[in-house]
């Protein structure tokens, strides 16, 4: 508890700085001013004292550098020709509390801890309106999203199960939580689950928790993700990776809407509703006897397919607007040419919205918030023309060899790193090894 104690008067100072200081505060002084600004910028506090009559001005005045500074620390007026009059203007300027002196020195202490509590609930209220918003689906007016359109108005509507299927990056988890925040579960809770990231005993505890000393390194009771989603949302993401054994218990859960944490004998209920998204093609994976097909009919009750982002090009010039609106969080967007938006377009984009978002992030920076230009973009070269036999609105005839093009040339701008062409492309390192693997290219001629 760190207080700042402004007063011209040394006995008053140390009067209270005594006092506090054996309550548990720990006190900076100041004597004026511009004490007191010196203080000010060299550290924080949960607290000011602040006399009216200093030296070198008012401390009424003062309030509004205050303010200025840190409009959550509260502030306590103390003074020794105090009116009504004062204490009204005090507090219209942002004052919390007025006393007079002489000071009741434990009603001070009282008052203090009271309003520390308000300044730290103020700087969490602050910090929750200054967090960043979380990127939305943009849903725009392309014909292959005019198709799903309906679709999506009946997600919202009903509580039936839901596979959202598509390439990797077109925005399945976005709109999971879009679906989610308009239907008549947007109050309760939404829990998601990649599948993928989980194999086998750890993919089970995650769903149905387990309870202390259920298996070897369970040293405490963990809740389920399916507890934690009653009445709410729980979104599977890349459901086509999840283990058959899992598989089997979660079919049971969905039809019966009851299961049993591990290591507990007591069943629980868990009112849910379901949302699903995978890239893979499922029913390939049920040929091959890696997904379950009672599974699939439970979650395929209605489904939608995200086209990709160069079935969408008609809409670039929203989506680019929209992406961008979101990176530079409340700043000024940058200006985007003719030229720039011709260069997205003819784009193949592999990696799709995931990849888009990352390349606007990238030219944003390298254009220090500024018009963004085409050599923003060197990663998708100074031209990318489509190859021949090709439709803009369509996509490029042989999208493989556009890919191979693409990865090729972030694996040389980044001399072969892995890590760094992961995170350009938008996908995982795993992801990044099967497509160089897939498209012969060498590590090596690259760096």
């Amino acid at each position: 508890m760190n207080l700042l104690l402004i007063d011209d008067e040394p006995a008053i100072r140390f009067g209270i700085a005594k006092y506090l200081e054996g309550e548990g505060f720990r006190i900076t002084e100041a004597a004026c001013l511009a004490e007191a600004r010196e203080r000010m910028v060299k550290q924080g506090f949960g607290a000011i004292l602040l006399d009216v009559k200093l030296p070198d001005g008012g401390g009424i005045d003062f309030l509004k550098e205050i303010r200025e500074h840190d409009p959550s620390v509260p502030v306590v007026i103390i003074t020794g020709h105090g009116t009504i009059a004062m204490a009204v203007e005090a507090m219209r300027r942002g004052a919390d509390h007025f006393l007079t002196k002489p000071v009741d020195l434990k009603e001070l202490e009282v008052l203090l801890n009271k309003a520390m509590q308000i300044g730290s609930l103020r700087r969490e209220n602050r910090a929750l309106k200054e967090r960043p918003q979380m990127l939305t689906p943009h849903l725009g007016d392309s014909p292959a999203m005019q198709r799903i359109e309906p679709l999506l108005a009946a997600a919202c509507r009903h509580r039936s199960p839901l596979l959202l299927r598509g390439e990797t990056g077109t925005g399945k988890g976005l709109m999971a939580r879009h679906i989610h925040q308009n239907s008549g579960e947007r109050d309760e809770p939404f829990v998601e689950l990649n599948c993928a990231g989980l194999k086998g005993e750890f993919l089970e505890t995650e769903l149905f928790g387990h309870s202390k000393g259920a298996f070897t390194g369970a040293v405490e009771t963990k809740e389920g993700l399916l507890e934690r989603a009653h009445r709410g949302t729980l979104f599977l993401d890349e459901i086509g990776d999840m283990d058959m054994t899992v598989q089997a218990k979660f079919l049971k859960v969905l039809e019966e809407k009851r299961f049993r944490p591990l290591g507990r004998v007591e069943e629980r209920v868990s009112d849910f509703r379901l949302i699903c998204a995978t890239h893979q093609d499922l029913e390939k994976r049920i040929e091959s006897g890696e997904f379950r097909r009672d599974l699939f009919y439970r979650i395929n009750t209605l489904a939608i397919t995200l086209p990709p982002l160069r079935e969408r090009t008609r809409e670039m010039p929203h989506l680019v607007s929209h992406l961008l609106r979101f990176i530079v969080q409340g700043r000024v967007v940058p200006e985007v040419g003719e030229e720039v938006l011709g260069l997205l377009c003819s784009y193949p984009w592999p990696g799709n919205l995931r990849e888009l978002h990352n390349v606007l992030e990238r030219a944003w920076i390298l254009s220090d918030g500024k018009r963004l230009r085409p050599e923003h973009f060197s990663a998708l070269g100074s031209s990318v023309p489509a190859p021949a036999g090709s439709d803009p609105t369509n996509g490029p005839a042989d999208l493989d060899s556009a890919e191979k093009r693409h990865i090729e040339q972030v694996l040389r701008e980044v001399k072969g790193d892995v890590n760094r062409a992961a995170r350009l492309l938008g996908v995982s390192r795993a992801t990044l090894y099967r497509k160089i693997t897939r498209h012969g290219l060498a590590l090596d001629d690259c760096r």
